[in-house]
């Protein structure tokens, strides 16, 4: 007698693709890395529609193939940037899926789980939901600092986003602390100038906010020009996140009255655009 094999008698659970009921569905990866210099390419010339149509095309592709590590890499691209664009529901959505399929994972200790936290946060802060944002930066804290071989841009980053939520909260003593411990992390990360810039500007924000405008004149101006001498350190290259961290610094300069930095922010991030 022939023996009978599953297939035989088993319908498929797509006709298309020919998988059994009852049979582990198939993990067919993207291609994460392709995935991310197409989304470099778009950004460097700021085609943010362009951003969105990949992504979400790839974020089916991932999700018809079951591979939940590379919908997770998705998703948190997703999250940036409709936060960058100010996009409030779509950004929370993707924050929400996100942690929702992090837990399902069970993904927490793990570089994965730490950077998916800081994104989710970074939203939630971004749209003025911060005890929220706090609760998640602290999760990712939790993971971030249990890997000992942990890049410094990631903590840092973490600890300078986290800053910005406790300044949102006004508890600023917790805060500036954040901050300090974000530039010595930056500091022991390569090209971690253009990071420790960004964190001096927040810290004079969080100066105004905590003692008002004029008495706290001096040290933002301590603290722009801090930055402008960062931004400008030799050996940082200028390449597309270099443009695009001129063009996120510059509106501060210009808000404290520093036109003549702001303008060279400026002309630093069109010229690179212009270029690519």
């Amino acid at each position: 007698m022939t023996p009978i094999d599953k297939e035989d008698y088993m319908e498929p659970r797509c006709i298309l693709c020919e998988e059994p009921y009852g049979a582990e569905a198939q993990v067919k990866p993207v291609p994460q890395q392709r995935i991310m210099e197409k989304v470099d390419e778009y950004m460097s010339r700021r085609d943010y529609a362009g951003v969105e149509r990949h992504l979400l095309y790839w974020l089916e592709e991932a999700k018809l193939g079951h591979d939940e590590k590379g919908e997770l890499m998705i998703r948190n691209e997703l999250i940036g940037h409709y936060r960058k664009t100010g996009e409030r529901e779509k950004a929370i959505a993707q924050a929400e899926t996100a942690i929702a399929l992090l837990d399902a994972m069970d993904f927490d200790g793990s570089i994965s789980a730490g950077t998916t936290c800081v994104n989710a946060a970074t939203a939630y802060q971004a749209f003025g939901e911060h005890e929220r944002a706090l609760a998640i930066f602290e999760r990712a804290g939790k993971n971030y600092e249990a890997i000992p071989s942990l890049k410094a841009e990631l903590l840092g980053g973490l600890y300078n986003n986290m800053a910005l939520t406790l300044v949102s909260l006004k508890r600023f003593e917790e805060a500036n602390a954040l901050y300090r411990k974000a530039i010595e992390t930056m500091g022991k990360a390569e090209h971690g100038a253009l990071e420790q810039a960004i964190t001096y500007l927040n810290m004079a924000n969080a100066a105004e906010d905590e003692k008002g405008l004029l008495d706290a004149a001096e040290t933002i101006d301590a603290y722009l020009l801090t930055a402008q001498r960062l931004l400008d350190a030799p050996g940082v290259p200028h390449g597309g996140y270099y443009a695009f961290v001129c063009e996120k610094c510059a509106p501060t300069f210009d808000y404290y009255g520093w036109f003549q930095a702001a303008n060279d922010l400026k002309e630093r991030a069109r010229v690179w655009y212009e270029r690519t």
